[in-house]
């Protein structure tokens, strides 16, 4: 497995080595004792699944607030997504900052997301597969958003001519400027 480091602290990228032959291919996508070799500690308790149907769909920027907030593993099981993090951490030197990836079944990468921090995505072919691992269980008093499209982070999204395709949700979510985080920044 290959860990990478983010220009955000705690966010990785995780490649998965792949075994294959004319068959296809076999891959172990998470492995406790190697993540602890590589420093990371992190106790998974939920899996999701969805599928987005349409090219430009996005969902987030999501996140879970304490005392349920979610570290979450995020990997695409088919077609291709632009997957966004964003530092949430009050007191945090990268607060507002954003670090994206193209996850896709071709490429197998994953996206490591510590609690503390938004996450959304948008897909890039019909019928994208987004699978995730979560720290805790969802629970929906703690369930949070703040808008995909806020100038204040500045994502791009690569959407140039595609409309985003969002939830009633991501439609009302907050601007950060409006925004009051739950989370704290604790250096290491």
């Amino acid at each position: 497995m290959q860990v990478q480091d983010t220009k955000l602290a705690g966010v990785k990228l995780l490649t998965p080595k792949r075994f294959g032959d004319h068959r296809g291919f076999f891959s172990e996508s998470w492995n406790r004792r190697t993540m602890e070799a590589a420093g990371l500690f992190y106790d998974f308790v939920q899996d999701n699944h969805s599928v987005s149907g349409e090219i430009g769909t996005v969902r987030g920027l999501h996140f879970q607030s304490p005392p349920h907030a979610q570290a979450k593993l995020v990997r695409c099981g088919r077609g291709r997504l632009f997957d966004v993090a964003v530092d949430i951490r009050k007191g945090s030197p990268t607060y507002g900052q954003w670090v994206g990836e193209e996850l896709s079944f071709e490429n197998g990468r994953q996206l490591l997301i510590p609690a503390g921090f938004l996450h959304g995505f948008v897909t890039r072919e019909p019928d994208t597969e987004i699978i995730y691992k979560c720290t805790d269980y969802y629970a929906p008093e703690c369930d949070g958003a703040v808008r995909f499209d806020d100038p204040d982070i500045g994502i791009d999204w690569g959407m140039e001519g595609t409309a985003a395709i969002l939830s009633e949700k991501d439609e009302a979510a907050p601007f950060l400027r409006n925004f009051d985080t739950p989370f704290q920044y604790r250096p290491a």
